[in-house]
């Protein structure tokens, strides 16, 4: 597995975030993604994880007051081969050389993965809120 990490230049709604995204269970995503039309622009930074040419993974960063606000997704076919770690470890790559101090991310409470995505976060040094966002201080490189 050689995984690479792809920057879209111009992010838009495209077939693989319709895979990886819009058609994600219900409660993982803003289901307003799932009405954006074939190439409409979508806000943020994106990034694809790519293995071998095939896409198993986004990465999405946005500056919300001086913090990154980070989502990311892998496909089903491609998790526990370390894809979210290598996303998530990218993404603060991407916060620090903005010169951001934390990442954070919020799991919905509707999110039928919800204690072990935030287990998972936990591990990486993500620390839970009481409105289930997690937050985590970016250490140097």
């Amino acid at each position: 597995m050689g995984l690479s990490w792809v920057r879209e230049r111009t992010a838009v709604w495209d077939a693989g975030k319709v895979r990886l995204v819009g058609e994600a269970p219900a409660g993982v995503f803003d289901a307003r993604y799932r009405e954006l039309p074939a190439g409409a622009p979508v806000p943020g930074e994106w990034w694809r994880v790519e293995d071998e040419g095939q896409v198993v993974g986004y990465g999405w960063l946005e500056v919300v007051w001086g913090d990154g606000e980070v989502l990311f997704v892998v496909a089903p076919e491609a998790r526990g081969r370390g894809v979210g770690s290598f996303a998530l470890e990218r993404l603060g790559e991407e916060a620090r050389a903005r010169g951001l101090r934390y990442l954070y991310n919020t799991v919905r409470a509707t999110h039928p993965e919800r204690e072990q995505l935030t287990a998972w976060l936990t591990k990486r040094g993500f620390r839970p809120a009481e409105d289930g966002s997690l937050r985590a201080l970016l250490r140097a490189s």
